[in-house]
C-alpha cells in the first residue's frame, strides 16, 4: 500500500462524535495527523462526503470528508477553510493611519 499521507499520524484513543445533516453518532478516534482522522463506528452507518468531527475532551471540531471506509473503520480527511479563514482575518486588520 502506498503512504499518501503529507503528515504523520499519531495514535490517540478518544470518544468523538460525527455531526451530519441534523444527526450524529458517536465514534472513537483511533488517530489523526493534521490532515485527517479515522475513527471507529460501533455499527456500520453510510455517512455523507461531508460531516463534522468534534472531540468534546480536546474542544475540536473540524469540517471533514470521507475519504476511504472499512467495515467499521471511517478515514476523514480534515477540509481546511482557507478562503474563510482569510477573509475573517481580513475583517480584523488593524486600522493605520
Amino acid at each position: 500500500m502506498i503512504e499518501k499521507r503529507t503528515s504523520q499520524r499519531h495514535r490517540v484513543f478518544k470518544g468523538g462524535k460525527i455531526t451530519f445533516e441534523n444527526s450524529g453518532i458517536a465514534c472513537t478516534v483511533r488517530n489523526m495527523s493534521a490532515g485527517g482522522a479515522a475513527i471507529d463506528l460501533d455499527t456500520p452507518v453510510m455517512l455523507p462526503q461531508s460531516v463534522t468531527l468534534s472531540i468534546a475532551c480536546d474542544d475540536f471540531v473540524r469540517h471533514c470528508r470521507t475519504v476511504w471506509r472499512s467495515d467499521k473503520r471511517v478515514g476523514l480527511a480534515f477540509v481546511h477553510q482557507q478562503a474563510r479563514d482569510v477573509n475573517e482575518r481580513s475583517h480584523h486588520r488593524p486600522i493605520r493611519s
